[in-house]
Order: C-alpha cells, then structure tokens, then sequence
C-alpha cells in the first residue's frame, strides 16, 4: 500500500443552524476560543502527516481561502508593532498545509462532495475530514486508522458508540469483532435510521480513509436520504465487498460537533478551560458563574 498524502475536507455547508451568523460568515469559521474551528481540523490532518489538503467549498466561502492565505498587510503591521506571538499565530494558519480549493456546486450531499475531490485525488487512497468535527489532539484517531488502512489494504471508518436514542442522527455500522481490540469488520451500514431500528449503538463520525475505487460507486450511487448522494450508501457497497472490505475503528475519546450550536458551546468551554493562557482565570469565573444558577 502506498503511504497516504492528501486529505479532503469538505467545507460547503450552508450552516442554516447558525443564522444569522452565518449568512456573510461560513459555518467552519466560527470561532472556538481564538481559531476557527475549521484551523483545529486542517491542523488534525497535518499532525498526522497529511499536507496537502483540499477543502471542498461553495459559494460565499472565500473567509477560508483567506485564512489559509497570506495577510501581507495584517503582518506588515504586527512586524512594525514588534507583535511576535500574534505574528507567530497569524502565518500559522499560511504555513500548515498544501491548500487546495474546488467547489462543489449544487449541494448534493457528502457523496457528491467527495466525489468533487477526484481530479485531485486520482488513484490513491486519501483521507476525509469533515470540517464541522473538531477531534481531541490526545486520541489522535486518524493516525490509527492510517496505519490500519496500510496493514489492511481497507478502507477504514471511525466508529464512536452513541446513545441509542439519538442514533437515528447517524450513519449506523453492523460489525464483527476482529483481533484487534479497537478494530471491526463492517459488514452493514444503515444512513439515518428510523428511530428505534439501528442495528447497534455504533455511529460513523467525520474521519474517513478510503480506497479511490470510491469515487467509482460514488459515480453510480441514486440519492438517499434527503435526496443527496449519500457516502455512507456507497461505503456500504465496500462493506458488503469480501474482496475490498471495510473496518471500523472504534474511538474512544472525545468529538466535538461544531455544526451544532451546542457543540461548538461544549468544545469553546472544554478548550478554553485547557489552554495555559486562558485556563486559570476561565474556570474561576467559570466556577462562580455556575455557582449563581439554580
């Protein structure tokens, strides 16, 4: 197998959840503390050896260009202020990756997404990081599946067990133990099931390694639910594939769902709460703040 080098980030979501503050500012750049959450998931794929990057964009999306790009003007004048940290901070997001840009078009869905990325991809394996999960850096969960992809030849899902009542929000595995204690066979994917019928508590969340004969099923998958090209059906094609296959491996540790108001709220708090600059004086006033509710 060879070693995988790019990852594609699809980024074109409207982020209805977010109006208004999304109708001039794209979703992925809202900010968690002081970077936008799409900066922690570009920075995700970089620490696992994965630099050239190509984010799948749509209209009104040029903020995310911008922050990956130079700021002549902005250092110009942090350089005359003697600013280094925040020069420092400002040409990190410039020097991360390898960016690359398409756009989607038509929002067809995930699917449709993905399969935008081809051109760029060609004949290799790639990864796929979705911009609205933000991945604790402590369970670096995309170097696991990278390396069961380079021993297993599969293509590889992350997995996360969720609350049964809320797995009707996901796409669902069917899985088989295999001798790794953090690794399963999938042998059946459900997209969003009816309330009450998922077939386990095991849901798909935003880190994907896959095979570039996706991109031929994707080609010839009908849309799903929601009328959009759904990658979980063609993933469900490699899962029921003996010869290719499709594992699982199972995370552990802790996600962050920045599409979702409360998501972003729970990882801005977590965060902030960790950071040595921030941390001592935010949980004090975090502390008194909570003391004050009923």
């Amino acid at each position: 197998m060879t070693r995988v080098t790019k990852a594609v980030v699809p980024a074109a979501g409207l982020g209805t959840r977010f109006l208004p503050a999304t109708k001039a500012l794209p979703k992925e750049m809202l900010p968690v503390v002081d970077r936008p959450a799409i900066q922690y998931v570009v920075t995700e794929a970089v620490e696992a050896g994965l630099h050239d990057v190509l984010m799948i964009t749509g209209r009104n999306k040029n903020a995310l260009e911008n922050h990956f790009d130079r700021a002549t003007e902005l250092e110009a004048t942090l350089i005359a202020k003697g600013d280094v940290q925040r020069l420092a901070e400002v040409r990190q997001s410039t020097g991360l990756a390898q960016m690359h840009y398409v756009r989607q078009g038509d929002p067809l869905g995930l699917g449709h997404a993905v399969l935008r990325a081809r051109p760029h991809v060609g004949d290799q394996s790639f990864a796929v990081l979705l911009g609205d999960d933000i991945i604790d850096a402590a369970t670096p969960v995309l170097q696991r599946m990278l390396d069961v992809h380079e021993s297993t030849g599969m293509s590889v899902v992350a997995l996360m067990v969720v609350d049964p009542a809320q797995a009707h929000r996901y796409g669902i595995a069917t899985v088989e133990p295999t001798a790794e204690h953090d690794v399963v066979r999938v042998r059946d994917l459900v997209e969003k099931p009816a309330p009450g019928t998922a077939p386990s508590n095991l849901a798909i969340i935003g880190r994907y390694v896959l095979r570039p004969g996706i991109f031929d099923v994707l080609e010839r998958t009908e849309p799903g639910v929601g009328g959009e090209i759904q990658l979980t059906d063609a993933l469900r094609e490699a899962a029921l594939d003996d010869d290719h296959g499709l594992v699982g491996v199972v995370f552990t540790g802790r996600r962050f769902d920045t599409g979702d108001r409360m998501g972003l709220l729970e990882a801005t708090v977590t965060l902030a709460s960790e950071r040595e600059d921030l941390g001592p004086e935010f949980r004090s006033w975090l502390r008194s703040f909570v003391a004050t509710l009923d």
